[in-house]
């Protein structure tokens, strides 16, 4: 398996900046459970979702904090592209295809949220996000970075799907497995690389996932 460096995403700099040190403590060790960018509702919604919040039964005490976790992700995805789109670094064909995954993000911020609180959850509230200045500077560094993101979350999501306890919760997320795979395809062909690197999707252990995630958090 591929390592990667720290300083492979955002410089190794801090990202995220959590409300309290408890918070802070929680989304470090469901870095172990969940990858980077690890979503739980499938983009574009419909029966999956549904089906998936529908559950009568109380979520979980891990899956719920499974959710969070991912919660706290969607919330940097989707606030990474909404930054990126806004400084206006593509156009053409690659603007249609980032904006269509920046919806994807934002519509994974409603449903993992919704999903929560129908299992009986609480929400995590949305951190403060800081960039460090070169990762809007162009098109090249925007695109790195955002291929960087999708293809971590893949493999760490599915290094780590199986301790998901729930039939529902496990159903949504099987699903969007696939739509994170095709966002990271997509990512990679716009950047020159493999858009399908290997007929198996590769996974992340816990140490390599700690070991990006950290980073980001101040």
């Amino acid at each position: 398996m591929r390592s990667f460096r720290n300083d492979r995403v955002f410089g190794g700099k801090p990202v995220l900046g959590i409300a309290g040190e408890t918070d802070r403590r929680a989304f470090l060790r469901m870095a172990g459970l969940v990858g980077v960018g690890a979503t739980l509702v499938a983009g574009g919604l419909g029966s999956v979702v549904t089906s998936a919040i529908a559950a009568p039964a109380a979520g979980d005490a891990g899956d719920l904090e499974i959710l969070n976790y991912a919660l706290t992700l969607e919330y940097l995805e989707s606030d990474f592209y909404t930054m990126g789109l806004a400084k206006k670094l593509v156009s053409g064909r690659e603007l249609e295809l980032i904006t269509e995954i920046a919806d994807h993000e934002s519509a994974h911020v409603t449903a993992v949220t919704a999903l929560i609180k129908q299992l009986g959850g609480t929400p995590v509230a949305k951190p403060a996000i800081k960039y460090p200045d070169e990762t809007f500077k162009d098109k090249a560094g925007f695109l790195k970075a955002a291929s960087t993101f999708e293809e971590v979350g893949v493999t760490a999501y599915h290094g780590q799907v199986g301790l998901i306890k729930s039939g529902d919760v496990l159903g949504a997320a099987a699903s969007i497995a696939g739509v994170e795979s095709r966002h990271a395809a997509v990512l990679a062909s716009l950047m020159g690389g493999a858009p399908f690197p290997a007929p198996i999707e590769k996974q992340r252990t816990k140490d390599e996932v700690l070991a990006i995630v950290k980073p980001f958090l101040s």
